[in-house]
């Protein structure tokens, strides 16, 4: 079994990924569905007993809103906070602490990948290396007085 489908299978991680696909276009529960057995490679395929309800009520609570060809999309209030970063649906940083908290965050990232799946990273690395040095000469310029 794939190795992360306890995690799928609870209500909050099909309610996330329901919400993240819906953000990147919009959907069906049909297609809700499919595109979450295409993302785990055929290892898990939620149910229509579980997506449709779970449609229901993202609805009701004004997350989302069938549009006429009946597919569901983010009310325009809930799509800003989801293009801060595509897929999460986390708020805007409000101020330098909370946007060095979210690059750490991006930092532990590329450290796990880095120990357990290098490959990923060696087609980005000249961008990250790029970044590093930028962020390296603001930490320095933000030394001096």
């Amino acid at each position: 079994m794939w190795p992360f489908a306890w995690k799928m299978h609870g209500r909050r991680g099909l309610r996330m990924w329901t919400l993240s696909l819906i953000s990147r276009s919009p959907k069906n529960g049909a297609e809700v569905v499919d595109a979450i057995e295409q993302m785990t490679q055929g290892w898990w395929r939620p149910s229509p007993g579980s997506i449709y309800p779970l449609l229901a009520d993202l609805e009701r609570e004004g997350l989302i809103q069938k549009r006429a060809d009946g597919r569901y999309e983010l009310n325009p209030k809930v799509r800003e906070e989801f293009e801060w970063v595509p897929g999460m649906g986390r708020r805007r940083p409000q101020g330098i602490p909370e946007m060095v908290s979210e690059m750490e965050g991006y930092v532990a990232y590329f450290e796990d990948l880095k120990s357990s799946d290098a490959s990923k990273l060696q087609p980005h690395r000249e961008a990250i290396e790029k970044i590093a040095r930028r962020l390296q000469a603001v930490a320095e310029a933000g030394g001096r007085a």
